[in-house]
Order: C-alpha cells, then sequence, then structure tokens
C-alpha cells in the first residue's frame, strides 16, 4: 500500500520522516521489554529511533543499548544488541535511526 501512497499522496505519507534502516527485530523479550537486532548501521546511546511494522509504530530515543549483556554506549555496524523499548515488538519489524 506504500506505492499507492507514493503515487497519490494521501494522508498519513511520511516517507520524508522515516529515517535510515538500521535493521530488524530478531526477537523481543516482553518480561523484560528489550529487542534483539543485528544492527546495518550504526547506534548509540540518545539516538532516536523508529520501530515500525504490521501492528507496531513509535518513536523513542535509546536509553539502553546493550552487547553480549554488556552496557555499551555505542555499537557499531554488524553487531548483534539489545535495546530496550517501551512497546511490544514483534520479529521482523522495521527499526529505523531518525536524524535530529
Amino acid at each position: 500500500m506504500g506505492w499507492l501512497r507514493r503515487v497519490f499522496g494521501g494522508r498519513g505519507s511520511d516517507d520524508g520522516d522515516q529515517g535510515q534502516e538500521i535493521g530488524r527485530v530478531d526477537d523481543y523479550f516482553a518480561k523484560v521489554g528489550v529487542v534483539a537486532l543485528q544492527l546495518g548501521k550504526p547506534l548509540a546511546v540518545g539516538d532516536r529511533v523508529r520501530v515500525k511494522g504490521h501492528t507496531t509504530d513509535f518513536v523513542q530515543s535509546v536509553k539502553s543499548l546493550e552487547i553480549e549483556h554488556e552496557a555499551v554506549e555505542m555499537a557499531r555496524r554488524g553487531e548483534a544488541v539489545g535495546i530496550k523499548v517501551k512497546k511490544k515488538c514483534r520479529r521482523g519489524d522495521r527499526v529505523f535511526k531518525l536524524s535530529d
């Protein structure tokens, strides 16, 4: 349905502020509210991210970033990380880094 919106325009067209995709949710741990993903681009604590999927769509700042259960301030491309999230996510949800 996204291509229809690009061709014909319309309400809710948010292609301009979607940001750069940095990965997809590999796993979601509901009890602790953490998503696991493999990064396609660097990410740091304080960056704003958007999680978007079939039923998921929210924006938040990265407050907690972990690699192998160790808190880090920054992660490079290719690293597997855990990010604390404020809402439920699902496998396959896309994660975008928003520009400031």
